[in-house]
């Protein structure tokens, strides 16, 4: 009997632990940290073998193949143990993919932008009728919903770090939001590696596949110029360059319209009309249509779904408005391209929280739009020193904070009526938060408690 090991109990890991018992193959899964009860709970009901709070290396590198959850670093001993051995090492992506059967699969990544674009499709696809799952980064795990049900399509959020475990898997549908600068300390420091990490959403695509990306990014096109190969029906997306696609494309012109067309099929969105605003939105909205249509959903129904689409949560996320004072919770902008879009859709004078583990960033491409938007930067972190030297003599007041509630006071100090409170922290929360959502939600209970209830 093949012996599959599982590394990590979060929701990737379970899920794959779930199929591979359902296969028939021996499985074992293994935490060096502490389980969620909810999934023991789980593991415990599918009679799965599991440890936490260490590694049994003998058990682990007797495993046949080994299913690594995303979170788990390459530097880990226990992955270079197995590397040594030549163990392989696939993802919860790669294996569920093997038994999903003719379902097919719409698969998002981009620095920025994919959750609000996966939720986006999957609204349009569900809206439609289809019978669609959504997993991957968010939703329930891949591997389990193979396990337990049956569906039609999948729409799935990748990230690097899924893609990375990915061989044999194929996107029918491949969407890339954009490549720019992010988890660098994941890639040793080298941009072209994580670039190539994310052109992975192509591998294995054919001529009857589709592929959707931003004809504006500057790196997709010079990554598409020098892949002669890719032979897939290609869909670009662009509100500047000057795109043209015989299979299909969509261009946002200025009057705030984007027409969207893939073979005949065609529509219209006018961005004024739609709750997600900001460039970066238009970006995200023209991406899922190109493949919801590419899908074969209709364009009524398209349009319908994009029209009623309401924001993600985290990621410019109204919370509250008092006395003139707006807060909007961007917790999810964890690298500088996401609170670079976030900055361009500020209207109104702008206290910015930022800070948190910086993940190699470099500032400057912000410093335009904080010299003209940001009336005051609160930097809320263990070590703020590197975001206080950037913006130093760029926004009229920089605040150095140790704790969320010392930097909500600070910004509550700094705002006035008329102005926005944006959270858009450009790093990682590990110093100070779990993740980026508890991050979020800590902030939203923030305001709740001092703004609304005080």
């Amino acid at each position: 009997m093949k012996k599959i090991v599982v590394l990590g109990g979060g929701i990737s890991g379970y899920g794959s632990a779930v199929l591979a018992k359902k296969k028939g193959f021996q499985t074992f899964l293994s935490d060096a940290g502490k389980i969620a009860e909810r999934y023991t709970k789980i593991l415990d009901e599918w009679g799965i073998e599991w440890e936490q709070g260490g590694h049994t290396m003998e058990r682990i590198l007797a495993a046949d193949e080994v299913i690594k959850s995303p979170g788990i670093p390459e530097k880990a001993p226990v992955v270079q143990a197995l590397r040594e051995r030549g163990i392989p090492i696939i993802s919860e992506m790669e294996f569920a993919a093997r038994y999903m059967g003719k379902a097919r699969t719409i698969c998002i990544t981009g620095s920025n932008g994919k959750t609000t674009t996966t939720s986006l499709i999957y609204k349009i696809m569900r809206d439609a009728g289809v019978n669609v799952a959504l997993g991957g980064n968010i939703g329930e795990s891949f591997a389990y919903q193979v396990a337990i049900a049956d569906f039609d399509w999948y729409v799935l959020e990748l990230s690097s770090f899924q893609l990375d475990g990915m061989y044999d898997f194929r996107a029918d549908v491949a969407v890339l939001m954009n490549i720019t600068p992010d988890h660098l300390d994941r890639y040793d420091y080298c941009f072209q590696n994580y670039v190539d990490s994310k052109m992975r959403i192509t591998q294995n695509q054919h001529s009857r596949c589709s592929f959707i990306y931003s004809a504006d990014d500057e790196v997709i096109a010079a990554e598409i110029a020098r892949r002669p190969e890719m032979r897939m029906r290609q869909l670009p997306f662009a509100a500047h360059s000057a795109v043209a696609s015989a299979a299909g494309d969509a261009f946002l012109m200025p009057d705030g319209e984007f027409t969207v067309r893939v073979g005949k099929q065609s529509l219209t969105i006018d961005t004024q009309k739609m709750q997600i605003k900001g460039l970066h939105n238009a970006y995200n909205a023209m991406a899922a249509a190109l493949a919801t249509l590419a899908a074969g959903v209709g364009a009524e129904q398209i349009e319908k779904s994009i029209y009623a689409f309401s924001p993600v949560e985290h990621r410019l996320e109204p919370v509250a408005e008092r006395d003139g004072i707006l807060w909007i919770n961007d917790s999810k902008a964890t690298n500088v391209d996401s609170v670079w879009y976030a900055l361009e859709s500020m209207t109104r004078p702008t206290v910015w929280i930022a800070g948190g583990t910086d993940k190699g960033n470099d500032y400057e491409p912000l410093k335009a739009f904080a010299r003209e938007k940001v009336k005051a930067l609160v930097c809320m972190g263990v070590d703020n020193k590197k975001l206080v030297e950037a913006f130093t003599g760029v926004v009229p007041k920089v605040v150095s904070t140790s704790s969320l509630d010392e930097a909500m006071r600070a910004a509550r100090e700094e705002a006035v009526e008329g102005d926005v409170v944006l959270l858009s922290p450009a790093c990682a929360s590990f110093d100070l938060f779990k993740n980026y959502e508890q991050r979020g939600e800590l902030f939203k209970e923030w305001v709740e408690k001092s703004i609304l209830n005080s």
